[in-house]
């Protein structure tokens, strides 16, 4: 099989982006999958995303319902659960 035979019909694959914005310093900005992540835990207290804001070095954590826990995780964001220690 030739290369050109075995990536045939292959697409080339756009980078995700994801738009956030910063608390602190107000910035709106886009990251890459790899800026970003998401830790989801027993309740929707302890399940949340993090990045550290490119404008102002801010560390900054938001709280990531179902909705957006299904976009991060679609979107290739690497994803640590919490586990109880219950």
């Amino acid at each position: 099989m030739t290369v050109g035979a075995a990536f045939a019909g292959m697409r080339r694959v756009v980078p995700v982006v994801f738009k956030a914005g910063c608390p602190d310093c107000r910035g709106r900005f886009e990251l890459a999958a790899s800026a970003l992540r998401l830790a989801i835990g027993a309740s929707s207290r302890t399940t949340f995303y993090a990045f550290t804001c490119p404008g102002c070095g801010a560390a900054v954590r938001k709280p990531a319902g179902e909705r957006i826990v299904e976009l991060l995780t679609g979107g290739g964001v690497r994803t640590l659960r919490l586990h109880s220690t219950a």
